[in-house]
């Protein structure tokens, strides 16, 4: 067997375009600082605005509504600090009049902690559970929302299991009861379309290195008019809403990445979607006792959790490696962690099923040879890892 080289874990990280490469390295030669009022400084600001706009027009955002970040993480840390802010004479202090979150069990690790944090300075934090697909009862938002006012953070689309939410009628929940809707839409944009207006969310975070473009430059869209102050305090940049110098490369890196993707996505959605259909019905015919986790239907194209009863996860993902295919076992973020995934355990699912999941992201580079690599090899892998194994997979359901 020839082994290649086959990368599924999209999800954890996309590698950079080529012709956002070809912009980095054009912009490089601008090394100005955009805050600077002489003529390497403006040259610089002009290329970050025209950026700025790219990215705004791709979610249907004015570009005064974006605000560059260091990552997805930092622009979730921002928007949940809010009501943390201790300061009496932010703007924020006094437009907001409630002291709640209201999140979900399957949300990413960075929203996850920062809520834990939250708790211990003076705000409630109430969390959603899901169905056994990942979506969010609703009734029981919908229950909390009538108890007050809160800030509600829910994901547009798992990292994990791909189920994608109905952002659009949690909106519409959260304002009918007076509260504030931010969703983190990072695995969202760029793979299905994402339009605030249609959404009609305040808050949206999103991130470069998730469609294409460079890592370390994330945005967050803040709707005109809605309460916020800075997370990092200083300079005046981005109107005053985040301190720091611009990463002017990764901002241009940015702009170009949401161009080509208004290009190239809908294509990719359907030539994955295929993908994702033929590994499916593939590992089914091979593998015995296997389950696929989120939605069937309001799911990302390019994402495939599987559970393999009797097969560690990690050992998995080791012996694919191996043989030239790179997957995960869950979120990048929580690498190293020998905790089952909370986002299966929210699910429902068995903990020793959870330690047996592996997560397939497929991407713009995803061939129909790749997926036929995978299963060729993935079923002889799991027989290998089962005859080890002590868990009885023998009722075990194939779904």
């Amino acid at each position: 067997m020839v082994i290649r080289r086959v990368y599924l874990d999209n999800n954890g990280t996309t590698p950079l375009h080529p012709m956002v490469k070809e912009e980095i390295i054009k912009a490089m030669d601008v090394f100005g600082n955009p805050s600077s009022l002489h003529q390497f400084g403006r040259a610089a600001k002009v290329m970050m605005a025209e950026a700025r706009e790219a990215v705004a027009s791709f979610i249907g955002a004015s570009p005064e509504e974006i605000v560059f970040t260091g990552s997805g993480s930092e622009a979730n840390n921002t928007v949940l600090s809010i009501l943390a802010c201790p300061s009496k004479q932010c703007s924020c202090f006094n437009s907001v009049k409630f002291n709640k979150v209201i999140t979900s069990i399957i949300e990413h690790p960075c929203v996850i902690e920062t809520v834990k944090c939250l708790t211990d300075r003076n705000t409630e934090v109430k969390y959603i559970n899901v169905d056994k697909y990942g979506k969010i009862i609703m009734d029981e938002l919908e229950e909390e929302l009538k108890r007050g006012p809160a800030l509600v953070s829910i994901m547009t689309a798992n990292n994990e299991i791909g189920t994608i939410q109905d952002i659009k009628k949690i909106s519409r929940l959260a304002h009918r009861y007076g509260s504030l809707i931010h969703t983190d839409a990072v695995q969202a944009v760029g793979k299905i379309p994402v339009d605030v207006n249609d959404l009609g969310v305040d808050f949206l975070t999103l991130s470069a290195h998730k469609l294409y473009g460079p890592k370390g430059i994330g945005a967050l869209y803040i709707h005109k008019n809605t309460p916020f102050c800075p997370l990092i305090r200083g300079g005046h940049q981005e109107n005053g809403r985040r301190a720091g110098t611009e990463n002017t490369l990764g901002i241009v890196g940015f702009g170009k990445a949401v161009e080509l993707r208004k290009a190239e996505m809908a294509a990719d959605h359907e030539r994955l979607l295929s993908y994702k259909n033929k590994l499916k019905e593939g590992l089914k015919g091979k593998i015995d006792h296997i389950y696929f986790n989120g939605h069937p239907e309001d799911c990302l194209a390019n994402t495939l959790n599987v559970s393999f009863p009797g097969a560690e996860g990690e050992a998995i993902l080791l012996y694919l490696d191996l043989t030239g295919i790179a997957v995960s076992t869950g979120s990048a973020c929580a690498s190293g962690s020998l905790d089952p995934s909370h986002v299966l355990l929210g699910i429902g699912m068995p903990i020793e099923y959870a330690h047996g999941s592996i997560r397939i992201s497929m991407g713009r580079d995803t061939t129909e040879e790749d997926i036929d690599y995978v299963i060729e090899v993935l079923p002889e892998i799991i027989k290998k890892i089962r005859r080890m194994s002590t868990v009885d997979v023998e009722g075990v359901k194939n779904e």
